[in-house]
């Protein structure tokens, strides 16, 4: 009998998987977690990061022009919603904190 053959350990239980199944098994679980460390590595690069911010603000100012326009906020997407809200919140702190300067230096 060869190393590969799959007999039964024990009656009634499933046969131990051969050296080539276990292999197989080794090769594909190599593969999952290279996968999803490429994916992590993607994620977690300062680039990856820098674009998605980039594309979420772009998108939040669209999403702000169109309420300017009377097309309101994105229903169909909380997040897009809540970025366009931010968006919105930090330009009206922005806009205040300009105002008290301007007071400031206006004042003396």
């Amino acid at each position: 009998m060869s190393s590969d053959s799959t007999a039964p350990t024990s009656a009634g239980q499933e046969p131990a998987p051969s050296r080539a199944e276990l292999e197989a098994q080794v090769r594909d679980a190599r593969r999952e977690l290279g996968t999803a460390l490429d994916e992590l590595t993607t994620r977690l690069s300062p680039s990856y990061q820098a674009a998605q911010l980039a594309h979420g603000t772009r998108q939040a100012a669209t999403d702000v022009r169109g309420l300017f326009a009377g097309n309101g906020l994105p229903d169909h997407d909380a997040r897009r919603s809540r970025n366009a809200k931010i968006l919105l919140g930090v330009a009206a702190v922005g806009a205040a904190a300009v105002a008290v300067l301007v007071v400031r230096a206006v004042r003396r």
